[in-house]
């Protein structure tokens, strides 16, 4: 089992590395749309929500499942992951794009963790740090995303 502070620092580190690669078009999501998870910053700026938050979330959150992106509503939800050396805990995130400004308060983050006890999942906690962790790796991908656009 890990301690909270560590699970925090996994997660986090995990989504910043993942954030520094710049991965397009390779999402393996299952969308109700096939090209939602695809469309580039472009692509979803008539939307009503950031084209840059939109792929700077999809990015970051590259490594879990995804199990539903809805572009129009704004809404990325995962699926359960379980990190292979760590096959007693799974985590899974859902993240919610807010305003179709790129602000650090357009952006809302929340990540479930469970762990294996007995032979079924159980509900564990999450620090409050491994949310706003996960929001800040969005941010500064979407600011990548922003700037990297404009050259």
């Amino acid at each position: 089992m890990l301690s909270r502070v560590a699970a925090a620092a996994l997660l986090a580190t995990a989504a910043l590395s993942i954030s520094g690669c710049a991965v397009f078009g390779s999402s393996t999501a299952n969308t109700s749309s096939s090209s939602a998870a695809d469309m580039g910053p472009e692509e979803t700026g008539s939307l009503g929500v950031n084209s840059y938050l939109w792929r700077a979330t999809l990015d970051t959150l590259a490594f879990l499942p995804l199990a539903s992106a809805d572009p129009y509503g704004g809404v990325v939800i995962t699926d359960w992951y379980s990190n292979p050396s760590k096959p007693d805990e799974r985590l899974k995130a859902t993240v919610y794009i807010l305003d179709t400004r790129l602000r650090a308060d357009g952006i809302s983050a929340a990540v479930f963790r469970e762990t294996l006890v007995n032979g079924s999942w159980a509900t564990a906690t999450v620090s409050p740090d491994t949310n706003v962790a996960l929001e800040n790796a969005i941010l500064a991908k979407a600011r990548q995303l922003r700037l990297g656009s404009s050259e």
